[in-house]
């Protein structure tokens, strides 16, 4: 559901630039989609989101993205909307002026940018600077809830994306912003949700891809296969380098050694099979690990906990649980919530 735009009154229309950042790779300038107009006393710059790109293929669908992500209002500092996806279908390729927080209510989310793969499992969010330039794929049947945070407003520093956890509170918050319809009600709770998320410890979902286009080659092929049980040097060899250069690749453009990054390319496979419904038995042989109790090592070590204890993880909304009850109490405070600082900015 979408917090009503309205009151859009005609204007004068007059092409600008803006700032856009990327995860990764070179900033892009916005073209001539965007528009001022008035809205309500207030100027605002609302850029017509982009045309879909080419079909990739005869099964694709290919969505376009949510309108609440290319308004600016500061007096509307925080706009909420959700929607259900279909398995398969990608929304494609574009940016936005505002920040986005992508959470997967229900399924799986892949989203790619210039230098990096995220993975967005149930329970957790992808946080997406203004402008950062994107592609979502829906693994399995989804559905999302996006907050998107206007420029005027600073969440989360820096421009890079991110995967968070999102809290019990947060998640109540989303769900009570997405029902609600008085202004200043809607404001508090957008304030508490910016606090939470600022506050969210990022998760180790990312793949990063690198730039050089020898390393590139190698990424992209295990990122599709991360069964690929081939050694470095078979693999630099594909990639016209030497081992020694391709490690040293991995190293300066990831931040991680070959062995270290081929580990997290199928763990996070290994995330989108547990939530397809796999055995750890299946994934693990799937994935090249010469037993179960080693793929449930590794996944340990990255994650935390074992693969069953992972998709067995509470998401803190029943109202019947702690974390549930403390969840309500948060929310009820929030709804009441009067700010100490001025929000939202002027």
């Amino acid at each position: 559901m979408l917090a009503s735009i309205g009151g859009l009154m005609s204007g004068k229309r007059s092409a600008v630039a803006g700032r856009t950042a990327s995860c990764g790779q070179r900033k892009p300038t916005l073209g001539a989609g965007w528009q001022m107009r008035k809205i309500d006393r207030m100027t605002t710059y609302i850029a017509d989101p982009p045309k879909p790109l080419p079909e990739p293929g005869p099964d694709a669908l290919r969505l376009s993205p949510a309108g609440p992500a290319y308004v600016l209002d500061p007096s509307r500092p925080v706009l909420v909307h959700s929607r259900a996806l279909a398995a398969g279908s990608v929304i494609t390729r574009h940016a936005h002026p505002r920040a986005q927080l992508l959470q997967a209510v229900q399924g799986l989310l892949r989203i790619e940018t210039g230098g990096a793969i995220w993975l967005v499992p149930p329970g957790f969010g992808v946080w997406i600077p203004g402008g950062a330039v994107h592609e979502v794929t829906i693994e399995t049947a989804a559905r999302t809830a996006n907050v998107y945070v206007d420029p005027s407003v600073t969440v989360r520093p820096g421009q890079t994306c991110e995967v968070v956890p999102v809290s019990p509170l947060l998640r109540l918050l989303i769900q009570r912003m997405l029902d609600e319809t008085h202004p200043d009600r809607l404001n508090r709770l957008g304030a508490v949700a910016c606090d939470e998320i600022s506050a969210a410890e990022p998760a180790p979902l990312n793949l990063p891809v690198g730039q050089d286009a020898r390393l590139r080659r190698v990424t992209t092929s295990l990122a599709r296969n991360p069964g690929d049980p081939r050694p470095l040097p078979a693999l630099a060899a594909e990639a016209a380098t030497s081992p020694r250069t391709l490690e040293r690749l991995f190293r300066a453009e990831t931040g991680l050694g070959f062995r270290d990054w081929r580990s997290r390319a199928r763990l996070l496979q290994a995330v989108a099979h547990l939530e397809r419904g796999e055995t750890s038995t299946r994934i693990a042989y799937g994935l090249g690990y010469r037993s179960v109790s080693a793929f449930v090592a590794a996944f340990r070590q990255q994650f935390g906990c074992a693969p069953q204890a992972y998709l067995d993880r509470p998401n803190g909304t029943d109202p019947n649980t702690d974390a549930g009850k403390g969840a309500q109490a948060d929310l009820a405070e929030a709804v009441g919530f009067e700010p100490t600082v001025e929000f939202p900015p002027r």
